[in-house]
């Protein structure tokens, strides 16, 4: 629920930012399908509801709406009090080895918009990153094991991670600067996939499926 609340907060920023003229909230609302085509100033001179605003803060985190958002809450709680007599597999949180781990989140939070939630150690050697459900583990060695081996096969993808709205994503990194492992591709297999390679080699999958009606 703390997670939830710093959502709201940043919504009410959002809202107060737009009653400053604050031109940075043009990129924020773009993220919106629908916006995409107004500029900073016909965003400024339109109404910045706090409904709205909650909308930009859920999709900048990777939601559909911020309904979606709150459903995510509400699942964790359905987790935490589900029947324990038989094991429940959650989620999975995969730990990407890299060599200096504040650096490594630094990249996750400027270039793919995660959040930084902690970095443990003087100098940090582990450290976690998430955006909206999806979380990543920073670890630190000396040496990636793999990177050679990821030299050599391009699509070594060490972590995929599903997208509502992948589209999106792609045009948002696209303009925070992100290289690019792979572009937008539509695969035979019914998905819509982009990679990024992190600096130490990690190659990250962002996918939409299609889904069947």
């Amino acid at each position: 629920m703390a997670k939830m609340e710093r959502y709201r907060k940043q919504a009410k920023l959002l809202a107060r930012w737009d009653e400053e003229r604050n031109y940075s909230v043009g990129e924020k609302l773009r993220l919106i399908p629908r916006y995409q085509h107004l500029t900073d100033v016909e965003v400024l001179d339109m109404p910045m509801p706090l409904t709205l605003a909650q909308e930009v803060v859920a999709v900048e985190a990777g939601f559909a709406s911020w309904a979606e958002r709150k459903q995510s809450v509400d699942n964790v709680a359905m987790v935490r009090n589900a029947d324990t007599s038989q094991p429940t597999l959650s989620h999975v949180t995969p730990i990407l080895f890299v060599r200096d781990v504040a650096c490594a989140a630094d990249f996750y939070a400027a270039k793919l918009g995660f959040e930084i939630d902690f970095l443990h150690g003087k100098p940090p050697f582990y450290g976690a990153v998430s955006r909206g459900r999806a979380c990543l583990h920073l670890r630190h060695v000396g040496e990636p094991n793999f990177a050679a081996l990821a030299q050599r096969e391009p699509s070594l993808i060490l972590a995929t991670i599903e997208v509502l709205n992948v589209k999106a994503l792609y045009a948002e990194y696209e303009n925070r600067g992100a290289v690019f492992a792979q572009k937008l591709v539509q695969q035979a297999w019914g998905g819509l996939d982009f990679q990024v390679r992190d600096p130490d080699g990690n190659t990250i999958s962002f996918v939409e499926y299609r889904r069947n009606c």
